[in-house]
C-alpha cells in the first residue's frame, strides 16, 4: 500500500524531469501527500507529447454515484489490474506517472519496544526515497468524473490511483507492498494511450531493483495529515 507520499519538487522541475509541458496552476510543496488531495501527474497524448496536470489522488470512477468512493481507491494492484471492473478500462488507455520525492510506510513494532496507549507495539515510519535522490516516477491510472445531477455544464473531476505490487528486498521488512517505480526507458511506453499490449504492459509493473531504494526512521509528526513541512524527512534514530 501507499498511502502518504512526498511531492516537494516544483512544477518547473517536475516538467524538465519528465521533458513535459505545464500550463496549470502549482501546487505548494507537501511532505506528507494524503489521500484525496490534490497531485501533480505526467501523461502523454498519442503524439507523444506530455504534460504534467493535478489530479485528485483517489480514483473516482465515471460510474460513481459521487467522490467519496475515492478515499477507498488510493491504491491499485498490479496482479489484477487487467480484471477489475474499476480498473481494466483505464488500464487501456488511461495511464499516467505520479512524480513523488519520496513515500513513507509504517515499520510494525516490536515486542519489548514502546507501545501506544492502547497497549500495541508503537509503528515506526519510514521515508522511502530514491538512492540517487531522483524524482521517483510512480505508475498509475487515472479518470475523469462529473456530478450529473448538476447538468451538463458540471465541472469534471480529474482522478488518479497509484499502482502497486509486490515488495522488493529491500521494502520487504517495513511492508510487503509497493508503488511501481517505472525507470526512464518505459516512460514513453506506459505513457502511451495508443499502446493497447495490456501483456506488455502488465509486464512492466514489477518491484524496482533492490539497490533502487533507501530508507531511514522519521518522527511521528508524519501520522498527522497537518503536518505537511520539510521536517517530516529529517531522519531520527530508532
Amino acid at each position: 500500500m501507499c498511502g502518504r507520499f512526498v511531492s516537494s519538487s516544483s512544477a518547473d522541475a517536475i516538467s524538465k524531469f519528465f521533458g513535459a509541458s505545464f500550463e496549470g496552476e502549482a501546487l505548494p510543496a507537501n511532505f506528507n501527500v494524503a489521500p484525496t488531495q490534490d497531485v501533480l501527474a505526467v501523461l502523454a497524448d498519442a503524439s507523444g507529447e506530455r504534460s504534467v496536470q493535478t489530479f485528485h489522488w483517489g480514483l473516482v470512477p465515471s460510474w460513481a454515484k459521487d467522490t467519496k468512493i475515492g478515499s477507498k481507491m488510493i491504491n491499485a494492484r498490479s496482479e489484477t489490474i487487467a480484471e477489475k471492473p474499476a480498473f481494466k478500462g483505464l488500464f487501456k488507455k488511461h495511464r499516467l506517472l505520479i512524480p513523488m520525492d519520496g513515500f513513507y510506510e509504517w515499520q510494525q513494532g516490536v515486542e519489548g519496544g514502546p507501545v501506544t496507549k492502547a497497549g500495541k507495539p508503537v509503528k515506526t515510519p519510514m521515508f522511502i526515497h530514491r538512492a540517487d535522490g531522483e524524482l521517483l516516477a510512480v505508475a498509475g491510472l487515472w479518470a475523469t468524473w462529473r456530478d450529473r445531477a448538476l447538468g451538463p455544464d458540471a465541472p469534471w473531476l480529474h482522478s488518479c490511483t497509484v499502482i502497486t505490487t509486490a515488495a522488493n528486498e529491500t521494502m520487504a521488512p517495513v511492508h510487503n507492498r509497493m508503488p511501481v517505480i517505472l525507470p526512464a526507458n518505459k516512460w514513453s511506453e506506459w505513457l502511451d494511450p495508443t499502446n493497447g499490449d495490456l501483456t506488455a504492459l502488465q509486464g512492466l509493473l514489477l518491484p524496482a531493483a533492490n539497490d533502487v531504494l533507501t530508507m531511514h526512521a522519521v518522527s511521528t509528526e508524519v501520522n498527522n495529515a497537518r503536518n505537511t513541512g520539510s521536517q517530516l524527512i529529517e531522519p531520527v534514530a530508532l
